[in-house]
C-alpha cells in the first residue's frame, strides 16, 4: 500500500462516500440475489432515470446530508448544531426516511429546539452522513471532535447505538488517515467495539434474522459474530444473509465491518461487495467507501468512478461534491504563471493533449495537475487550461480556455 498525503485521504473519504452511495442507490432495497439476477455483478454506475438514463453517479439523501454537513462546517469553521439542523431543513431531499421526516416535523414545523428534536431511532442514517465531522479537526486535533460527532449524530438519530457507532466510525476514520499499511482483519472490530462498548449504556437491541436470535447491546453482537464469520471464510453475501443487511444498525454495522475486514486492502472490491451483497446497499457502500477512501486516498479509488460521478448535492449542481472536497483539503486553484521554480508538480490524473486541466496548490511547494472530465464541466469554473502538444517530443503546453 502506498501512503497517500493527508489531503488525498480527505478527498478519498468524501468521494468514497459519494461513490458508494451512487453505485448503490439505483438498486437499493433489492435483495442481493434479486439484484444479481437482474444486473449480474454491478461494477459501474447503472443508467439513471434522473440523468436521462445515462450511467452516471447521482446521490441519495446520504450524500446530500453528508455534503451539507461539510458545507456548513466550512461556513461556520466548525460545528454549530442549530445551523446544521436548519441546513437539513432548507432544501429538497431526494428521499426522506421516517426518522428524517419526524425530525423535520419536530424541528421545522413544531419549533422544537435542536437538542430535543432528534428521534430515538437505531437506523443507519447518522452513520452514513457523519464522516465529514472529522474535517475541521484534522489540522487542529482536540477532544472537541468527539463532542461534535455526538452532537451531529443526535440531531436526527438520538439513540445510544447510533451515537456510539458514529463515534466508533469516526475513530476508525481518524486512525486510518494516519496508517501506512492496511490493518489486519481483527483490527476493525476491536477498534470499533472498544469505542462503542462504554457508550451504549443499558440499551438493548434485537436482531431481525431468525438465523442469529439475539437481544443485547450492539457491540457485543458485533464482537461475537463478525470475527467468527471472517474465520469461517464466509462470503460477504453469506454473512450478510446470516445477520441481514438492512438499514438497522444491528445489520449495517456487522455488514460494513465484515466487508472492511475482508477487503479493506482493495478499495474497489470493498465497495463492489457492499453494493452487490447487501440489501441497504447505498448506505453500507457509503460507509465502506468513506473508510477505504480515507485509507487509500482519492488516488486509490478507480478513476472511472470519479469521472462518472456527477458530484451533485441537489437536482442540478454538478461538481459541488468535488468543489467541497477540494475546500475541505485547504487546496486552492492557481494559475500557471503563479507556479514557482521550486514547486513540485504532480499529475493526479492521466493528462493528454486535448484535455481540460487546472492546477491546485496543496502546500507551499506542492501543486497538483488535475484533468476536468466532461461530467465535471460545471465545477471549477475559474482558471482552466487546454492541453496542447508541445514542440519537443513528450512535452505539453497549456493555453487558457
Amino acid at each position: 500500500m502506498r501512503t497517500p498525503r493527508l489531503w488525498d485521504r480527505i478527498e478519498g473519504m468524501l468521494l468514497g462516500l459519494a461513490i458508494g452511495d451512487s453505485l448503490g442507490n439505483t438498486t437499493e432495497g433489492l435483495l442481493p440475489d434479486q439484484r444479481a439476477q437482474r444486473y449480474g455483478t454491478i461494477r459501474d454506475y447503472l443508467p439513471n432515470p434522473r440523468a436521462e438514463n445515462r450511467p452516471v453517479g447521482l446521490p441519495s439523501e446520504y450524500t446530500q446530508l453528508a455534503m451539507w454537513t461539510l458545507e456548513q462546517l466550512l461556513a461556520d469553521k466548525g460545528l454549530v448544531p442549530d445551523h446544521l439542523a436548519r441546513r437539513f431543513c432548507q432544501q429538497w431531499i431526494f428521499r426522506v426516511s421516517r426518522t428524517l421526516r419526524e425530525f423535520i416535523r419536530r424541528y421545522k414545523d413544531e419549533q422544537v429546539p435542536w437538542e430535543r428534536a432528534g428521534v430515538a431511532s437505531a437506523g443507519n442514517g447518522a452513520l452514513a452522513r457523519i464522516a465529514p465531522i472529522l474535517v475541521p479537526h484534522l489540522q487542529q486535533p482536540s477532544p472537541a471532535l468527539w463532542a461534535d460527532v455526538a452532537l451531529a449524530a443526535m440531531l436526527i438519530h438520538n439513540d445510544p447505538a447510533s451515537i456510539g457507532s458514529c463515534l466508533a466510525l469516526e475513530r476508525l476514520l481518524w486512525e486510518v488517515m494516519g496508517l501506512s499499511s492496511v490493518p489486519d482483519p481483527r483490527w476493525w472490530v476491536d477498534h470499533f467495539c472498544s469505542t462503542l462498548h462504554p457508550l451504549e449504556g443499558e440499551a438493548t437491541y434485537e436482531t431481525r434474522s431468525p438465523h442469529v436470535p439475539y437481544r443485547g447491546p450492539l457491540w457485543l453482537f458485533v464482537e461475537a459474530r463478525v470475527p467468527r464469520a471472517v474465520s469461517d471464510g464466509l462470503s460477504v453475501r453469506d454473512a450478510c444473509d446470516w445477520w441481514h443487511s438492512g438499514a438497522y444498525l444491528m445489520e449495517t454495522v456487522p455488514s460494513a465491518l465484515f466487508i472492511l475486514a475482508r477487503f479493506a486492502h482493495d478499495p474497489e472490491e470493498a465497495i463492489v461487495r457492499a453494493v452487490n451483497d447487501t440489501k441497504d446497499n447505498d448506505s453500507i457502500a457509503a460507509i465502506v467507501g468513506a473508510v477505504v477512501g480515507a485509507l487509500h486516498g482519492r488516488s486509490g479509488l478507480p478513476a472511472r468512478w470519479i469521472d462518472g460521478l456527477l458530484g451533485r448535492t441537489d437536482a442540478a449542481d454538478d461538481g459541488q461534491v468535488f468543489e467541497l472536497a477540494l475546500k475541505a483539503t485547504g487546496g486552492t486553484v492557481c494559475r500557471v504563471d503563479e507556479l514557482r521554480p521550486d514547486d513540485i508538480l504532480t499529475s493526479v490524473d492521466n493528462v493528454r493533449p486535448g484535455d481540460t486541466v487546472f492546477f491546485v496548490r496543496q502546500a507551499d511547494h506542492e501543486v497538483e495537475l488535475r484533468a476536468l472530465s466532461q461530467a465535471h464541466r460545471k465545477a471549477f469554473t475559474g482558471i482552466r487550461y487546454r492541453v496542447v502538444q508541445g514542440d519537443e517530443p513528450g512535452s505539453i503546453l497549456f493555453t487558457l480556455e
